[in-house]
């Protein structure tokens, strides 16, 4: 008799103070490989601060990923504001910790995350734009039902053009 395994079940929590370790963690070359490398000690302070932040100021919402039962960080998502192509959208972005990846995590949150944003109404659409390159995050979009536009230069990190694919999902549409 072969025995099932369950999956991981897993939470997102609303961005805090004790999350800087985690970003540290997902700082590391191996999770920037697709966005431009490792940011230094200075932007992640700032980029800490942002995720702090961005629920004040009602311009997204950034989570940790976390596995449940023991409530260990795993990984981070988060959506944000955004003008896309004249239209204001969110835009959405994950990552999950390299011995987490492979587990369905980053599908299981970024379905939560969707659900979250459909239930605020403020945006029709939610996008992601991960790099041609990273054959997993468009994988999870492809699973989720987002629909590919097209290949797009995007600029990641700032001052630096990135090739992505841009897929969207309508947050009207039904679940």
């Amino acid at each position: 008799m072969s025995k099932s395994t369950n999956p991981p079940q897993i939470k997102l929590e609303p961005w805090s103070d004790a999350d800087l370790g985690l970003l540290r963690l997902l700082n590391a070359p191996e999770m920037t490989e697709h966005l431009g490398g490792p940011e230094t000690e200075e932007k992640i302070l700032a980029r800490h601060k942002r995720y702090l932040e961005i629920d004040g100021r009602g311009t997204g919402r950034m989570y940790a990923i976390v596995m449940l039962p023991d409530r260990e960080p795993v990984g981070s998502i988060g959506y944000w504001n955004r003008v896309w192509q004249d239209e204001h959208v969110y835009e959405i972005g994950w990552g999950v910790l390299p011995p987490y990846q492979g587990k369905g995590i980053a599908t299981m949150a970024v379905a939560a995350a969707v659900a979250l944003a459909r239930k605020e109404q403020k945006v029709r659409y939610v996008h992601a734009f991960p790099s041609i390159d990273n054959p997993a995050s468009n994988a999870v979009c492809k699973k989720l039902g987002f629909s590919f536009l097209a290949e797009c230069d995007f600029e990641y990190p700032p001052g630096s053009l990135m090739r992505c694919n841009d897929w969207r999902l309508d947050l009207h549409s039904a679940t």
